[in-house]
């Protein structure tokens, strides 16, 4: 092995049985970022969220998300998972300083925080990301849709959520300020 290789940061990940191990023993890193539009003063007038199918056949809405990966730096994943997202075209602002506004930890069940994922113990630095562009879905997702503040923290909104994203939306819209 040379020297290249030995100092590699490249991404890469782990093949399927081996991140399931992992999965079971290690928390995982992620990075998760509410899609927002702003006016000229900042203030947060619609929420963008993504229309994704799960394994079981059911859809959902999500925030972008994903995860961190090894030699790759927090705003760097950041900048990969929204524009892997929401599209090339998207334009997202990732913030100068690269500080969550809050993080979420998930655990298979909803007893420890309310955040699950029934697949592992995740640790996830959530960004609220003003986003200035087209916006065309990619990947695994269906569908963007920007939505008013008061359609975003909705019940009705809530219950097409997992996880607890729901309550992660309306976190990040008491932060800045705009609860309905």
């Amino acid at each position: 092995m040379n020297d290249q290789e030995t100092l590699s940061t490249s991404t890469r990940w782990l093949p399927e049985e081996e991140l399931s191990f992992v999965r079971e023993r290690v928390p995982t890193v992620y990075v998760e970022a509410i899609p927002v539009r702003t006016d000229h003063l900042g203030v947060v007038e619609k929420v963008g969220l993504l229309l994704t199918a799960r394994p079981d056949g059911t859809l959902t809405r999500s925030i972008v998300s994903g995860r961190v990966l090894y030699g790759e730096t927090v705003r760097e994943a950041l900048w990969r998972h929204l524009t892997k997202d929401l599209g090339p075209d998207a334009e997202p602002l990732v913030p100068a300083t690269v500080a969550p506004f809050t993080v979420a930890e998930y655990f298979p069940t909803p007893d420890r925080t309310g955040f699950t994922d029934e697949r592992q113990h995740a640790v996830s630095l959530v960004f609220i990301v003003p986003v200035t562009g087209e916006c065309v879905p990619s990947q695994e997702a269906l569908q963007f849709s920007w939505m008013s503040v008061a359609e975003a923290t909705s019940p009705l909104v809530a219950t097409e959520m997992s996880g607890g994203q729901d309550r992660l939306i309306t976190m990040a819209m008491a932060h800045v300020g705009c609860l309905p």
